[in-house]
């Protein structure tokens, strides 16, 4: 038997609908063209009339009216698709006010302590370690550390800092750091340990991933460009869910959400922010609900239905 197409009327807005039927499963909905309401049509199997039913009218009473479920996922779904904008649109705005603030001026104080490794606490080096400062200006400044091996500068400007330190007989070691108004790696409390050994032995600690403030607004940047993308994708989802015909479509705007702090996290934006880090966790909320409701609705509704 070829596949049938057949002419059903909703039971709720009494629309007529033509719909073409899939070999599976014996009872297949199809979402009304008028009120969206779910309407079920089961597939003939045997060519009538074959039963007394089918001739006869009125012989059995008639099915009851179709019960729509109290709460519609697909409506529940068009509502975090509205919020996986919202959100995304926020995010974004929180970021463009944290760049414009990275930018405002600034003054650190960058300090710490040089030890020698296996020293106990308190007890600084044998000889004098040099200290070079380098700012993100590239302006360079040199300071030797006293009898306990401390150092301090002052003045230093906001962005990315290098200290190199240096002294006989030990292997040199560079320590990396970033300084902002909204962000600070560390300035304080730095405390260096050198071993024995030369130039080859060198070693480098980062403590920050950004080396210079122009890569920190450059991730920041690339953070609101994303999370604009993903406003669009969840507006145009909860615009055509609305239609119920393009579950796809929703799929693909909670996935986008969901994802988004995956993304923030590889642009080394992930955690740097507490409130950028919970409202990403909502963002991820909503867009896995939305994925989720709408990938259902696409294993559990038929082919979509025809206009005639």
């Amino acid at each position: 038997m070829g596949v049938p197409a057949v002419s059903v009327r909703c039971q709720v807005c009494q629309a007529d609908l033509r719909v073409v039927l899939a070999p599976a499963p014996p009872t297949q909905w199809f979402p009304c063209p008028q009120c969206h309401n779910p309407v079920p049509v089961v597939v003939p199997r045997d060519p009538p009339p074959l039963y007394t039913w089918e001739v006869i009218p009125g012989l059995y009473p008639p099915l009851p009216p179709t019960r729509r479920p109290r709460v519609s996922l697909r409506r529940m779904a068009q509502v975090a698709l509205v919020g996986v904008a919202a959100v995304a649109v926020v995010l974004a705005g929180v970021l463009v006010v944290l760049g414009d603030q990275a930018l405002g001026p600034g003054s650190y104080t960058v300090s710490g302590t040089v030890v020698e490794s296996g020293a106990g606490p308190g007890i600084g080096l044998t000889v004098p370690a040099t200290v070079v400062l380098t700012a993100d200006n590239g302006q360079k400044v040199v300071e030797q550390t006293g009898s306990g091996g401390g150092f301090s500068f002052t003045n230093v400007p906001a962005g990315g800092i290098s200290l190199n330190i240096t002294a006989p007989s030990f292997a040199p070691v560079t320590v990396l750091t970033f300084a902002s108004p909204v962000y600070n790696a560390g300035t304080t409390g730095l405390s260096v340990t050198l071993v024995y050994g030369g130039p080859a032995n060198a070693t480098t600690t980062t403590l920050s991933q950004f080396p210079d403030l122009e890569s920190f607004l450059a991730s920041i940047g690339s953070g609101v460009v994303l999370l604009g993308i993903v406003a669009v994708f969840g507006g145009v989802a909860a615009a055509v869910t609305r239609r119920s015909d393009r579950p796809a479509v929703g799929v693909v705007g909670g996935a986008a959400g969901a994802l988004a702090p995956a993304a923030l996290y590889f642009l080394a934006l992930g955690g740097l922010f507490p409130v950028v880090t919970a409202g990403t966790a909502v963002l991820a909320g909503l867009g896995a609900f939305a994925a989720t409701t709408r990938t259902v609705e696409i294993f559990q509704v038929g082919p979509e239905s025809r206009t005639s």
